[in-house]
């Protein structure tokens, strides 16, 4: 059974740094593409960034590019989102996806989703 799991969430001022952690078990890591998503209330879920299985191709929305980083350490079976520069428009419910990839791109659809964890961006 794959199961991810968030951590790192929490409410933090406009201009502050989080970082974001996914925990996967149930799976061969290394061989899923990996991404994270948001969601705020009243919005559908967005893609934010993506990152291959190696961590050589990453990709990310331009609404947080050169702010946000996604990297992961396939030893610890754990994908991280740091995010820089927070504005109070990144406030959302952010999850972690994971695709099985036969390839070193980035995933456009994911298979298994984590449970979320908030993040919340004072002004």
């Amino acid at each position: 059974q794959v199961l991810l799991v968030e951590s790192g969430g929490g409410l933090v001022q406009a201009g502050d740094s989080l970082t974001l952690s996914c925990a996967a078990s149930g799976l061969t890591f290394s061989s899923y593409a990996m991404g994270w998503f948001r969601q705020a209330p009243g919005k559908e879920r967005e893609f934010v960034a993506a990152i291959s299985r190696s961590g050589s191709s990453t990709l990310y929305a331009d609404s947080v590019k050169g702010r946000f980083t996604i990297s992961r350490d396939n030893a610890k079976n754990t994908v991280f989102l740091q995010m820089n520069s927070l504005k109070p428009e990144d406030t959302a419910v952010y999850y972690c996806a994971a695709k099985r990839s036969y390839n070193d791109y980035v995933a456009v659809k994911y298979d298994y989703w984590g449970q979320g964890t908030q993040v919340t961006v004072s002004s």
